[in-house]
């Protein structure tokens, strides 16, 4: 190759090579949900799906969706027992943590922080009774299969002395 052949492809792949930078950059700039990790670890709970208890009965339908620049996980179930709820999930930047807030057809409302670690989503809180009476909330979602969920919720009542269920289901991924 002459050496002006070979400066003029030098400059080209420096051209390309600072595009592809200023492209990548920009798409983390304006997109930062789609290319950081953090982001992405939840993404296993996307999806339409049946939920069983461990019985094997219908506990419900869930709708779980990636919204606004697939930075929050926005979920839409429907009990078999006519329950309704709603959840945003969102990994909070500030905070290094995710976050659940759930809100449901019977008034209730969880606002729950957790971290993804050892394959499952771990989320703690606590709500209020009236009355003022504490319950601690700690909800765990177990990807057992790129089809397969569990979501397992306890709840103490003693400062986490004791735990009892609260739910117990199995997401089946609807084909």
């Amino acid at each position: 190759m002459n050496p002006s052949a070979l400066k003029s492809s030098i400059l080209f792949l420096s051209l390309v090579m600072v595009a592809a930078y200023a492209t990548s950059a920009n798409a983390q700039k304006n997109a930062p949900c789609k290319s950081r990790p953090e982001y992405r670890q939840f993404d296993f709970w996307v999806g339409e799906w049946d939920v069983l208890t461990p019985q094997g009965q219908t506990a419900g339908t869930n709708s779980v969706q990636l919204i606004l620049g697939d930075c929050v996980l926005f979920e839409n179930w429907t009990g078999a027992k006519g329950g309704h709820g709603k959840s945003f999930n969102l990994y909070n930047a500030a905070a290094g943590k995710w976050q659940q807030t759930w809100v449901d057809n019977s008034g209730s409302l969880l606002e729950l922080y957790g971290e993804y670690k050892d394959n499952q989503m771990r989320f703690t809180g606590e709500t209020n009774a009236p009355g003022g009476k504490k319950t601690l909330e700690r909800l765990t979602f177990t990807k057992l299969s790129d089809d397969k969920v569990r979501q397992f919720w306890e709840q103490s009542t003693d400062d986490g002395k004791t735990w009892t269920v609260a739910f117990d289901g199995m997401y089946i991924r609807k084909k």
